[in-house]
């Protein structure tokens, strides 16, 4: 697996930021020691130079960082459960519950979605992803559950990566929203990128950003609430997540992108992905499949049926 380069530039709110703390916050599961590491063998550059972890950010400066290729590691097979939707010789399509990580990262090796898969595939997993991410093609967040797309082999993963390049491949959510909106359907076509005011975050921002669209109906309408079907036009980091808090509908129950007070029941955001659909690398016949709300999800439907009725 190749490394990775990663490029970032430094805000108003970075100013005064050691050069080390900055990248822990940066890059997605990256210690500050580990943050360290990287610039003292050379991989990081301020402003096209190299400089000391203890370097000071002003703002508008360049940070460029060489991400080495994951090592080997001891990411085990594990017997956990899974709810398998489909699976054939090259790929398979697993109903993900909620509060399971897709893939390990340092320091979470276990209880994966890929220590399952490692389990129940044995050694008929692509190796594309690379040691931490055999198989996986794309992923959803530890507490949105619903369907994802498993490779077997490199020929399926990289036929199923070039669908979701191409934003070919059918993805649609459903999602319980705070507020109620009152259009009954529309587009959200708004840039995401690094939050610029907490690094560990996305954000709508102009800045070091990619397109990300997202189409959305209304569904059904409570107090305070609204069910909301999503169909993903391009697939970006968080990106239904970013896009419902900035026209100021969150996510319920989303304790990163939602209010302060969340809804604790929930156990994290109210987001399931209902349906997945893609065309087989192999035989090229477009497979699509859905997967039926989960209970938690009904739950808290009933509970909001029942307050509008009273």
């Amino acid at each position: 697996m190749d490394s990775k380069r990663e490029a970032f530039t430094a805000c108003q709110q970075d100013e005064g930021a050691r050069l080390d703390s900055f990248l822990s916050a940066a890059l997605e599961g990256v210690t500050r020691s580990m943050a360290q590491q990287l610039i003292a063998a050379g991989n990081v550059l301020l402003n096209g130079a190299p400089a000391p972890k203890s370097a000071r950010l002003h703002a508008g400066d360049e940070v460029a960082c060489v991400l080495p290729p994951p090592r080997e590691t001891t990411v085990l097979p594990q017997d956990i459960p899974l709810q398998i939707v489909y699976e054939d010789a090259d790929l398979l399509v697993v109903n993900k519950p909620k509060g399971m990580v897709v893939h390990p990262a340092p320091g979470n090796y276990e209880n994966t979605l890929v220590n399952a898969l490692l389990f129940h595939c044995r050694n008929s997993l692509s190796g594309v992803g690379g040691e931490l991410r055999p198989g996986i093609v794309h992923r959803i967040d530890k507490d949105t559950s619903g369907l994802l797309v498993v490779a077997k082999n490199d020929a399926a993963h990289q036929g199923l990566a070039a669908q979701l390049a191409v934003h070919s491949m059918t993805r649609v959510y459903q999602a319980v929203v705070y507020g109620r909106l009152r259009q009954d359907e529309g587009v959200i076509d708004a840039p995401i990128g690094r939050s610029s005011k907490d690094r560990k975050k996305m954000a709508v921002t102009e800045k070091n950003s990619k397109r990300a669209v997202t189409a959305y109906r209304v569904l059904g309408r409570y107090r305070g609430f609204t069910h909301i079907e999503l169909k993903l036009q391009t697939g970006r980091t968080h990106q239904i997540r970013v896009h419902m808090a900035s026209i100021g509908h969150p996510v319920a129950g989303d304790p990163v992108y939602g209010p302060k007070t969340v809804i604790d029941e929930l156990g994290g955001q109210c987001l399931h992905a209902g349906v997945l659909g893609f065309r087989h690398p192999r035989t090229k016949a477009y497979l699509e499949f859905t997967a039926p709300l989960p209970e938690y999800f009904t739950k808290f439907l009933h509970k909001l049926q029942r307050e509008e009725s009273v």
